[in-house]
């Protein structure tokens, strides 16, 4: 499993909207949402919400069973209905363009700590 840390930029005025996006996934769109997630090995995504003197960031964990790298050339390339729907959402109220950065700006670790 690979896990994948992105941090979006919320544009101005989108956190309501966000939120209607967040109660669409979870109710009326849980099972598209569900396809969407498997079709891509995606095990586990969560979506965090972060209010920073600089504007709101959305932070994405997503725990993926496949290479990453194959599995975002194939969500950027792909037009399915839903996925063509999430990432115009995405477009929508971050300003990124999943088609063209399918893994959101992007990140650098810079640090990492276990526990042994």
């Amino acid at each position: 499993m690979s896990l994948v840390v992105r941090a979006f930029p919320l544009l101005p005025g989108k956190e309501q909207e966000l939120r209607q996006l967040v109660a669409e996934l979870s109710g009326p769109r849980r099972a598209e949402a569900g396809e969407f997630y498997r079709s891509f090995a995606v095990a586990h995504e969560s979506w965090h919400l972060q209010q920073t003197p600089n504007g709101a960031l959305v932070i994405g964990v997503t725990e993926i069973g496949e290479p990453v790298e194959a599995t975002a050339r194939k969500y950027a390339a792909s037009n399915r209905l839903f996925d063509r729907w999430f990432k115009d959402q995405v477009k929508r109220l971050t300003g990124i363009d999943p088609d063209i950065e399918p893994l959101g700006p992007p990140t650098e670790e810079v640090f990492s700590f276990t526990a042994r």
